[in-house]
């Protein structure tokens, strides 16, 4: 699996598909123990950086089981919110934790219309896809003039006095505790492998600006290993 980051185009997406596929059933677990809980907390930050009002549309992208979509509802239950994904496993798993409206989306062609959504929101999605600027581009497209994106992901560490212990944990840690929990060792040697690939959150400002989105700002969180950014079309 860690071949997976050297792959292109169809091929990787196809690889990254097949692996979420295997792990869906125990992806939540994984997340709180990778990131000690505070997962959850940073969802949280996500939808209130969404600026989500009385019925607005949001668009969960790359779902997985759906946890943004939920923690919009729970902020504010009048949100109309749809989780997509591409995986069909992530769905299933999904819908045994409640009902949540669906939808199977491809980040790179959303089956949706220009300004569908008052906002768009994203956990850990932008590392996996295969081509960055046109992900954003659509997200773009189906935002709602003065839409809100926000984008939760991993970011390239910077190297600091925590270093060798952020390594341990990304590439020793994890692959560990992902083999004995999932089998599926492989997964998560990409998914550490993915952090130190992805790029760095100046980067990723970058990108969302060269498709037009205003007012960008982002967060460092986990020792400088994940952001949130957002921004407004």
């Amino acid at each position: 699996m860690s071949s997976t980051l050297e792959l292109k185009g169809k091929e990787r997406a196809q690889s990254v598909q097949k692996m979420f596929s295997k792990i869906a059933g125990r992806y939540d677990l994984m997340n709180r123990i990778m990131t000690a809980g505070q997962d959850i907390h940073w969802r949280g930050e996500v939808i209130r950086r969404a600026k989500l009002d009385t019925n607005d549309s949001l668009l969960d992208l790359g779902a997985g089981t759906g946890d943004l979509a939920r923690e919009a509802l729970r902020q504010n239950p009048t949100t109309r919110a749809l989780a997509a994904d591409f995986t069909l496993n992530m769905m299933r798993a999904g819908k045994k934790n409640g009902h949540l409206d669906w939808s199977a989306a491809d980040a790179l062609n959303l089956p949706f219309p220009d300004k569908r959504f008052d906002a768009i929101v994203s956990g850990f999605l932008m590392r996996n896809v295969t081509d960055v600027p046109r992900a954003l581009k659509e997200q773009y497209r189906a935002l709602k003039p003065g839409g809100r994106i926000v984008i939760l992901d991993t970011t390239k560490p910077r190297k600091n006095i925590l270093t060798p212990l952020i390594n341990i944990h990304l590439h020793y840690l994890i692959p560990f505790i992902g083999g004995v929990l999932t089998g599926e060792r492989d997964a998560y040697t990409y998914l550490p492998n993915s952090t130190q690939k992805f790029l760095r959150a100046e980067e990723l400002a970058v990108h969302m600006a060269a498709v037009g989105f205003k007012k960008i700002n982002f967060d460092i969180k986990m020792f400088g290993t994940v952001a949130i950014h957002w921004g407004e079309k």
